[in-house]
């Protein structure tokens, strides 16, 4: 059997023509130019048949379809649905299905229908049936007008016809891939008990013959089976064009004919109400079997549907610990890590998220109330015991009391979610704040806020050193961290308050270490003497940077430390007094270094 992956969702190019081509051509029937006559012709022949739908349905409101029959399919028609009269000339055919339980008054419906459309032209030829009818087309192995039956142009359908045409085209491109395994491809559900709507989900059984596999398990192999098979589903929805769901069911023979000697209640649903669209002679012996009341359960299955009986409990107590146990427990957990980690914390061990949500938010912080730190906290301890096996089962009143428990926590958790936001928020801003105003002092010198302000737009603003738009965002940073409280900000406003305070400081930082760079270059002068080069920087006092080490030059040069270097050179940035070269120390650097030149 093929499974190779490059064809799991591509059907051969060479396969033969198939339905699902048919509904191809069908939905792209408008896309050719037509000559204008055949236009008006066309529409002409559509507006008598919405005409003749609309007294149909007026007189007949049971009825379920109305379809038009394929050209290619009328010959299959012709000869099936033999007629008393006989065919003379080429005419639209119409299938008509209307309810089983208005069979018998067909001879009357028929007439008056006839009577409807009499007058049409093109000349019209009506087929009148029931779902049992086309049920009874699959029985007899007439595939081929279901098919027909399926591919109808629609005038109106409470389901019918959709189905059919959905399954078939799922059908037809199963078959290109897999036709030579294919058992059966069998209809059933809602569509054949005749309780089918519009946007009944079509159910589908496909049967495969895996005798011929020897190198794969069988679990392997139906799975692989299941997944290239669903992958046609979506591609024969949108042939089909409907809103009707398909269901495929896909079973390997080897486990159906075990699932139908042990007569399993599904599949023997299943063979009673199913009807092939495809069979290769397995699927009706099975229908016909079981008529025959040949198909009985051995005792050793009824056996074991009993013991099912048995096990219900047992299960059902498993089920409600698994519920406590698993969903609950992790339910609290995780979205209470979150919250710390929002606060700021790295997420703890669930152990440690109950003590650390009462040390942070009830007793530090006080936005959370003890309760849902002892709702959480027995919540793990349940989980605890059960891991422990010190509890083997729980009774539904207290899965009961703690999914109460449970839903009031997250509401709360929500709550909590937004206070901590709101604290992180004002936080952040603040601490922005503090941040461009500590740099712009650094810049500019102590000064107030609104001076600060002046300055940043004087000396940066102004001369294009920095994007106008940053006034209004140091101006809305002031605004925010003073009535952050008092105001009502969105997160999305935060957040821009933010990314763009963030931009800010990085053009402050830039533009100070612009000055520092500019500034440590109009005090250095590059000494040249015998030995090599020294760079001098004229700050009160001087200082020689020599061979990678620092010297302070006053009546002498004597070794010293960066700290003191750093503060010579930051005072000198803030008195910004031009740089001057005493005689004094060009005596000393003459005395010590030698003859020497002065270069910038």
């Amino acid at each position: 059997m093929d499974l190779s992956s490059e064809k799991h969702n591509k059907p051969e190019k060479n396969s033969k023509p198939g339905i699902e081509d048919d509904a191809i051509k069908y939905k792209n029937a408008d896309l050719p130019t037509l000559p204008e006559k055949t236009k008006r012709e066309m529409e002409k022949t559509q507006a008598e048949l919405d005409n003749f739908k609309k007294k149909a349905l007026k007189e007949f409101p049971f009825i379920l379809s109305i379809g038009i029959v394929p050209p290619q399919a009328v010959p299959k028609f012709e000869e099936e649905l033999k007629e008393e009269v006989e065919i003379k000339e080429k005419l639209m055919h119409l299938i008509i299905v209307i309810p089983e339980e208005k069979y018998k008054e067909i001879p009357k419906i028929k007439p008056k229908l006839i009577e409807l459309i009499k007058d049409n032209d093109p000349k019209v030829w009506l087929h009148i049936i029931t779902p049992v009818d086309v049920w009874n087309y699959c029985l007899d192995s007439k595939f081929d007008i279901v098919e027909a039956i399926g591919l109808s142009f629609p005038l109106h359908d409470k389901g019918l016809l959709g189905a059919l045409r959905v399954a078939n085209i799922h059908k037809s491109l199963v078959l290109r891939k897999f036709e030579k395994y294919i058992v059966s491809y069998v209809i059933a559900g809602s569509l054949v008990t005749g309780t089918a709507t519009k946007t009944s989900d079509v159910d589908v059984y496909i049967v495969i013959d895996d005798t011929d596999v020897k190198r794969m398990p069988r679990l392997e192999l139906k799975e692989k089976l299941r997944s290239i098979i669903n992958s046609y589903v979506m591609q024969a929805e949108e042939l089909a064009g409907v809103k009707n769901k398909l269901s495929p069911q896909v079973y390997i023979l080897t486990d159906f004919w075990e699932s139908v000697k042990d007569a399993h209640p599904v599949i023997f649903t299943f063979i009673r109400d199913g009807v092939p669209l495809y069979d290769r002679g397995a699927f009706l012996p099975w229908k016909s079997l079981l008529k025959m009341g040949k198909i009985k359960p051995s005792p050793e299955a009824i056996d074991m549907f009993m013991s099912m009986g048995d096990k219900v409990t047992e299960s059902v107590k498993r089920r409600l610990l698994d519920l406590v146990t698993y969903d609950i427990y992790w339910g609290v957990i995780t979205p209470s890590q979150a919250v710390l980690m929002l606060y700021g914390c790295a997420p703890p061990k669930p152990k440690e998220t109950a003590p650390l949500m009462e040390e942070l938010f009830v007793k530090k912080e006080k936005l959370l109330e003890q309760k849902y730190v002892t709702i959480l906290d027995k919540i793990v301890k349940i989980y605890k015991d059960y891991e422990h096996e010190k509890i083997k089962e729980i009774k539904g009143e207290e899965v009961d009391k703690l999914l109460a428990d449970f839903e009031d926590y997250m509401k709360r958790l929500k709550k909590l979610r937004e206070d901590i936001e709101k604290k992180v928020n004002e936080k952040t801003v603040i601490q922005l704040h503090e941040d461009v105003f500590k740099i712009l002092k650094a810049l500019f010198g102590n000064k107030s806020e609104p001076e600060l302000v002046r300055q940043f737009e004087a000396e940066l603003v102004k001369s294009g050193k920095a994007e106008a738009k940053f006034l209004h965002v140091l101006n809305e940073l002031i605004k925010v961290s003073k009535n952050f409280k008092k105001g009502k900000y969105s997160k999305n406003y935060i957040e821009d308050i933010r990314k763009n305070s963030t931009h800010l400081i990085s053009q402050l930082i830039e533009y100070g270490q612009r000055c520092e760079l500019s500034n440590m270059e109009r005090t250095r002068i590059t000494i040249n003497y015998k030995d090599g080069k020294a760079d001098l920087f004229l700050t009160e006092p001087t200082f020689l940077i020599k061979d990678d080490e620092i010297f302070k030059v006053t009546d002498t040069i004597e070794q010293a430390d960066k700290d003191e270097f750093d503060k010579a050179l930051l005072s000198m940035k803030q008195s910004k007094k031009p740089a001057k070269i005493s005689d004094l120390t060009l005596s000393v650097l003459k005395r010590e270094l030698g003859d020497f030149d002065l270069g910038l």
